[in-house]
């Protein structure tokens, strides 16, 4: 028998004076200083009964019912989830759809309904069976996308045993205000449920930096701490805790010290956002008058209104698998080039870098699912240029859409995951021959055509740059992918995500040789990985001679604010000590005493 998590039981529980510290993902930065609370445990207890025939056509019916209600719940949840913003509705309409089609038919459906009829067992035992089954066809499955479907289908059928069993899913409405959720597993629509102003955050023992659940964390403003692996050893609910969603740590029973570190810690980073506000309209300029040309980064048209209000200048990176997502048809010509162009509308004059599709087995695209096909290893398969330049059709079409859409504004056309000349060349062939094309019909394009640049991003491309510098227009340095490629991480994987650093002798030689062979060819290079949103590195990104930075809007401000107090001379003082040294601490001492010399100015 299940009991209530969050009862107090009187076992296990630390004393008041022990403080425990535990160490996971940090996916979601912030500060949350509140009460432990377990969110119920899902699944539902479940217990077969066997049915007369006549029974039959009544477990059916109610059946029927549960599902149906599940869908009107799903409707409430996809209602709510519009009074979000940008990214955050978007990725939880994607999902809530994808559930909503799983209960109007499918495996699911159907073979509910078969075993029901003759299996002749009740409803609960039935879902049961048919969602562990299909489950578990998922979880066998070596490609991580199709992995996650199991976990949804499992969603999806506990939601139904909950109607069944008159069971509620749990409010977090009600908690007392700060409250640290903690579970095994936090799903998308559970973090759809917390209300930022209710709720500090949230830590799991499951999950990763690049799940659906930490990009809304990071969307909502929630701190959140995922892959913590002894989360639910020895703790109680209503336990005083501080989360640190930056750092990836969780403080149990915390000291007065660390209380009121982390309570002037959180008055600051409140002072920080208002004060940031205030130099929305005043340039990245550094103290000896060194000017950043900062941008963002963009998965969705509705962020463009995020992008304007923290003073972009201009999309550093938008990214084209929306067009894809979500559906099972490929979008046409006419329709791709109505949403870049509405796009490139918003933005103008400032320039937008649309990146070509960057599809792969990891990404949420059942549209291109056939032409993508299975793989051993999607992160390194068919995906990106490769499947681009396999399928030059999906290419032409891309490249037209974006060539009308230039009539609207400036635009640079980005290649992800270049990884030789060959590509670029055969790449920029088509691109040619589409705007030949183009112009037979009468249309209008910019002469010359825009520039076309290359992601840097594979450990191959960095140090190709010189050759790809020939036969590119620009680069753009996705430090995310450049790390892992390098490094050999996945940082989704909670058991080696510790080992992605960026900060690794191999990852700044890397960046170093694209910036240097950038600047040797006088083609412009920005960089649009993550570490460009952290301000702690703009300080070594300028210094090595970058001056355009592309990042999620939301990083904008902080990184405008931190490149108002540097001095260009310090900045490269600190790139060639790092580049010199050999000992990962070393370079970690050089940034830290860099950074507590502005402090201290």
């Amino acid at each position: 028998m299940k009991t209530d998590p969050n009862a107090d039981n009187g076992t296990d529980t630390p004393s008041a004076a022990e403080e425990r510290i535990l160490q996971g993902l940090g996916v979601s930065a912030g500060v949350a200083i509140g009460h432990i609370f377990f969110r119920e445990p899902g699944d539902v207890p479940v217990s077969e009964k066997k049915l007369v025939p006549d029974e039959v056509p009544a477990e059916l019916a109610r059946f029927e019912k549960a599902v149906e209600k599940a869908r009107r719940q799903l409707r409430k949840l996809r209602q709510r989830a519009t009074n979000f913003h940008g990214s955050s509705a978007e990725e939880l309409g994607y999902l809530l759809e994808a559930h909503d089609q799983m209960l109007q038919s499918g495996h699911l459906h159907s073979g509910v309904a078969r075993r029901i009829e003759q299996e002749q067992v009740n409803a609960e035992a039935a879902v049961a069976t048919e969602i562990e089954e299909i489950a578990g066809t998922f979880n066998a499955m070596e490609d991580p996308y199709l992995r996650s479907r199991g976990s949804e289908v499992q969603h999806v059928g506990q939601r139904i045993l909950r109607n069944l069993t008159d069971r509620y899913f749990q409010s977090y409405d009600s908690l007392p205000r700060n409250s640290i959720i903690v579970a095994e597993e936090i799903t998308p629509a559970d973090t759809a449920l917390m209300n930022p102003a209710r709720i500090g955050g949230f830590a799991a023992v499951l999950g990763g930096a690049e799940g659906h659940t930490a990009i809304m964390a990071r969307a909502l403003g929630l701190p959140a701490v995922l892959g913590v692996s002894d989360l639910l050893t020895g703790i109680a609910p209503g336990t005083p805790a501080i989360l640190d969603g930056e750092e990836g740590l969780i403080f149990l029973n915390p000291g007065p010290e660390r209380l009121a570190f982390y309570e002037e810690r959180r008055k600051e980073q409140a002072a920080a956002v208002r004060a940031l506000s205030g130099i929305r309209n005043l340039p990245a300029e550094t103290l000896d008058g060194t000017r950043l040309t900062l941008q963002a980064n963009l998965e969705l048209p509705s962020e463009i209104s995020q992008a304007r209000d923290v003073g972009a200048e201009g999309i550093g990176l938008l990214r084209t698998e929306f067009l894809f997502m979500n559906r099972e048809d490929l979008p046409g010509e006419e329709e791709q080039t109505r949403l870049l162009r509405q796009i490139v509308s918003d933005m103008a004059p400032l320039p937008v870098t649309i990146r070509t599709l960057d599809v792969g087995g990891e990404k949420l695209a059942p549209s291109l699912g056939q032409h993508i096909g299975t793989s051993p290893n999607p992160a390194m398969g068919l995906r990106a240029i490769r499947l681009s330049l396999r399928m030059p059709e999906l290419l032409r079409t891309q490249f037209s859409a974006i060539l009308r859409a230039s009539a609207s504004g400036p635009i640079r056309i980005l290649l992800p995951m270049i990884s030789s000349t060959d590509q670029v060349v055969e790449a920029r062939g088509i691109l040619q021959e589409v705007a030949a094309d183009l112009r037979a019909e009468g249309v209008k394009l910019p002469d010359p055509l825009p520039p076309l640049g290359v992601m840097i991003e594979v450990p191959g491309a960095a140090l190709a740059a010189h050759a790809l510098a020939e036969v590119s227009d620009f680069f753009a340095i996705g430090t995310n992918d450049l790390i892992s490629y390098t490094l050999a991480i996945d940082r989704g994987e909670e058991r080696v995500a510790n080992l992605y650093d960026p900060l690794h002798a191999g990852v700044l030689r890397l960046i170093h040789e694209a910036i240097t062979a950038a600047r040797h060819w006088n083609r412009p290079v920005s960089v649009c990985g993550e570490m460009a949103a952290d301000p702690r590195y703009t300080g070594l990104f300028l210094g090595l001679g970058v001056r355009e930075l592309s990042m999620g809007p939301k990083a904008l401000p902080r990184v405008k604010a931190r490149t108002r107090l540097l001095r260009l001379s310090a900045a490269e003082t600190l790139a060639e000590e790092m580049l010199a040294e050999r000992d990962r601490a070393e370079v970690s001492r050089h940034l830290e005493r860099f950074l507590e010399a502005l402090q201290a100015d």
